[in-house]
């Protein structure tokens, strides 16, 4: 516990003049190395399946699989949570993650309701619609982007930051979803 305080306090005694520098650093990376693969048909295919089913969701149903996917976490059943977790497209997410050398932490793929469609890990709720990670992307269009402050993430262990944007189908420009890549914030600089 102690460690984990005096990395924190070392974070944020950084942070503010190292803390514009990591913004520009996450937008770089979404530059040079999110967009080349956020578009791959295995995700956008899955967002729109995905889509297809959720788009006449009330909010009602929504909560409901959020409440579902919150009482599994730690379970052995997980019949809310397997599908998402292990499907193409997060095999496909499990891939770039591997292949970030350790600066992506963890992806979350979301359909147009903002609940996850694949994820690399379980997250700690089902529907991000209510987050600014859908709200400040999805919500305000294609070309948008949301870049966070370093937090201690307790999923994945490690401080960083996410970068959250609409995914746009290329075949038509179509904003069909959207994508949080949280990425190591001592591995980006």
């Amino acid at each position: 516990m102690r460690r984990v305080a005096l990395a924190l306090a070392a974070v944020t005694w950084a942070m503010p003049a190292a803390g514009q520098d990591f913004h520009q650093a996450l937008q770089g990376y979404y530059q040079t190395s999110l967009t080349a693969w956020a578009s791959d048909p295995v995700l956008i295919g899955a967002v729109r399946a995905q889509n297809a089913t959720t788009r006449v969701f009330s909010a009602d149903q929504v909560a409901a699989l959020d409440r579902s996917w919150q009482a599994e976490i730690g379970h052995a059943d997980q019949p809310t949570i397997a599908p998402i977790l292990r499907n193409p497209a997060a095999d496909f997410l499990r891939g770039q993650v591997d292949a970030s050398g350790g600066r992506i932490t963890e992806v979350i793929l979301m359909d147009a309701a903002g609940l996850n469609v694949a994820v690399t890990g379980i997250t700690s709720d089902m529907w991000q619609g209510d987050e600014a990670k859908f709200t400040e992307t999805y919500g305000q269009g294609p070309g948008s982007l949301h870049v966070s402050e370093v937090e201690y993430d307790e999923s994945t262990g490690r401080y960083q930051g996410q970068i959250s944007f609409p995914l746009v189908d290329p075949a038509n420009g179509e904003m069909v979803g959207a994508m949080t890549v949280g990425v190591d914030a001592e591995l980006i600089q």
